[in-house]
């Protein structure tokens, strides 16, 4: 360690990095990126995105006080190069593993991470009320938003910026523009950032009118707002634009090299000492020192294990094995909306996650990438649906949280056909609590005129898909989890599927398993290993519609089993297993219901498979239950 990385094998905490000459910086953040290389060329992680805020990462632990100044990072996949500097560079090996580093900055590990920041677009607010408490209690506290990849085409990032000019605070946003999200980033203020440009004679002015004014004594409260209008107007009139920023009166500077450690370090020392909002927009390449990742970022945002010498990637799919469901998703789409003009695709910034970009190739005209905006995704849509086209609409089920409003209101109440596709339900594994997929069918089934639908395998999924875009169906939500599927043989004839229908998988005596989603395949796996004597007595059924019930399959368990047990890969508290017991309540059914799901409780990072199994969600588990529950039929 000590010969491969001289200045970075010595640096525990930022009061280390602060010992180091500013002229040995640049060799330092070498060494941190050859790190972040070497580590998760076998750890895999969020690679491209840390490896574009080294220079950044370094110079804000050497100018700001951390951690008593705050630093809150914003897409938390940005911050490999700041957990290495805090004090976790010898864990960082366990970075995603379970009972290692979490995924994403938290400050339940270490005082450093300021905020919790799974997803984006949250900074500016986070930070606009640090930087206000931080005044209220007469603290002299730095506070720096770093936002960025894709982020600010977030609605949340406007508010926060809207309201940051009208609120007396010092906050620093730093907006790390690097022109890409996951997927190419998209919109109007992409381009806007792309042309806005910071002319040499108006720096030169401006810092001069600054020195001048301190030398008067005129940067007071009294004097501030028209000195810093004036100076909006002399960049209006040298640039030959409008600044967005400086429209909202927050200083704006910049663009500016955010690859240069030392310049970095001159700005965001000048910056420290003014007052009021300001915003330093800097330049950055997403996946910076690594050839292939800066010639494809989106392949390299989450590249798996690689060879960091070749570049060459472990096979994501070997030979004959099932497909991603994501995978199912894409192809499926595509061929329907080759059956049917009136499909269209949208997205918030996940097009390659979800697949989606199968039909942007083939159809570029007939699939929109919005940006990362759910609650806009969702409202876009149902305007969409409105005038007659069938949008599906692919969100992240954990993102979908964030435009549940939009879904009541903006599609719900005027049951408008949108289709809802809640990718990555249930837990998804290394990504940990920010992105498991656990609330959705809780948070939505309370929603009239929803339709919501979870498929047993691929089959299921392609004809949850066909059914959904056929003629009055109403806004239909169907979940599916991460990952890959189990049939190799994925490609049926497309079948409607009744509104509302279980299936019976096998009938028994004494004790129903009721499953939603592919964990009925697991629960199937478990009946299958019973003895004969205790598998004739269970019952195996597959829920599919969570919304609304089979009632005429549910009345028929109520009135020939002793006890039933859900299974579902989400909440236990409101989800399917609630609506099964309130169904049976509500029927005067008088039999037990257990609901197995997920605990009242964030479920840690770690491999699903080793999650379910601490869930008691995995076939051993859920055999166990069984025959618990046999023994007391």
């Amino acid at each position: 360690m000590e010969q491969a990385y001289k200045f970075l094998s010595n640096i525990n905490c930022p009061d280390d990095l602060k010992r180091l000459k500013v002229s040995d910086l640049p060799v330092l953040c070498g060494e941190l990126r050859d790190f972040i290389i070497d580590a998760l060329s076998c750890n895999p992680g969020h690679f491209a995105a840390s490896l574009g805020v080294v220079e950044l990462t370094v110079a804000l632990h050497y100018v700001f006080d951390t951690p008593y100044d705050r630093i809150v990072w914003d897409v938390g996949h940005q911050a490999y190069a700041h957990k290495i500097l805090t004090g976790r560079r010898e864990r960082f090996a366990t970075n995603r593993k379970f009972h290692g580093l979490k995924p994403f900055p938290s400050p339940e590990e270490s005082e450093y991470d300021t905020f919790t920041c799974g997803h984006a677009s949250n900074s500016i607010s986070v930070a606009l009320g640090m930087a206000v408490a931080a005044a209220m209690k007469h603290e002299d506290r730095q506070i720096v938003a770093v936002i960025g990849d894709g982020a600010m085409t977030g609605g949340l990032a406007f508010e926060g910026l809207n309201n940051a000019s009208s609120i007396p605070n010092n906050l620093l946003i730093v907006l790390n523009d690097n022109d890409i999200a996951i997927d190419r980033t998209v919109g109007g203020l992409k381009e806007y950032l792309i042309k806005l440009n910071t002319k040499s004679n108006y720096n030169r002015i401006r810092y001069s009118l600054w020195n001048f004014a301190k030398t008067l004594g005129v940067l007071d409260e009294k004097h501030k707002n028209k000195i810093l209008r004036f100076n909006n107007s002399l960049k209006s009139m040298l640039s030959n634009q409008q600044n967005i920023f400086e429209g909202m009166n927050i200083r704006y500077f910049g663009p500016i090299n955010g690859h240069d450690v030392e310049g970095l370090i001159r700005v965001l020392s000048e910056l420290k000492t003014l007052s009021g909002p300001k915003l330093l927009h800097i330049h950055t390449v997403k996946g910076k020192g690594y050839e292939f990742a800066e010639q494809d970022a989106t392949i390299w945002h989450a590249p798996g294990v690689f060879d960091k010498t070749t570049g060459k990637r472990k096979a994501s799919c070997p030979a004959g094995m099932p497909p991603l469901y994501q995978e199912v998703f894409g192809k499926t789409l595509l061929d329907l909306a080759y059956k049917n003009s009136r499909i269209v695709g949208v997205t918030p910034a996940m097009a390659t996650g979800c697949s989606m970009n199968i039909l942007m190739n083939a159809m570029p005209h007939r699939a929109f990438d919005v940006g990362i905006a759910e609650g806009h995704a969702v409202t876009f849509s149902g305007g969409l649906a409105k005038e007659g086209m069938l949008p599906f609409c692919n969100i992240y089920s954990s993102f979908a949280q964030r435009a549940y409003d939009n879904i009541i209101h903006d599609v719900a109440i005027s049951r408008l056909n949108v289709v809802l596709c809640l990718d990555r339900a249930g837990l998804v594994g290394e990504d940990g609590p920010t992105h498991h997929g656990a609330f959705d069918v809780a948070y939505l089934r309370c929603i009239p005129n929803l339709t919501i639908a979870s498929p047993y395998d691929e089959h299921e999924l392609r004809n949850l898909m066909y059914t959904a875009q056929l003629p009055d169906k109403g806004p239909f939500v169907i979940r599916y989890p991460r990952g890959r599927g189990s049939l190799v043989d994925w490609e049926n004839e497309y079948e409607e599927i009744r509104v509302g229908t279980g299936r019976c998988i096998k009938r028994g005596t004494d004790v129903a398993v009721v499953t939603l989603g592919p964990l009925g395949q697991v629960a199937r796996a478990a009946v299958d290993e019973l003895t004969d004597g205790e598998q004739k007595r269970v019952g195996l059924y597959d829920l599919r519609f969570v919304k609304p019930l089979d009632s005429e399959m549910l009345s028929e368990i109520g009135q020939n089993y002793r006890t039933v047990i859900t299974v579902e890969d989400g909440v236990a508290a409101g989800g399917a297993g609630s609506a099964v017991t309130e169904f049976m309540e509500d029927h005067g059914y008088d039999l037990p219901v257990h609901r197995l799901g997920l605990p009242d409780k964030f479920v840690e990072h770690g491999p699903v498979a080793k999650l379910h199994e601490i869930c008691g969600l995995d076939k051993s588990g859920l055999k166990a239950f069984i025959k618990e529950q046999l023994a007391e039929s």
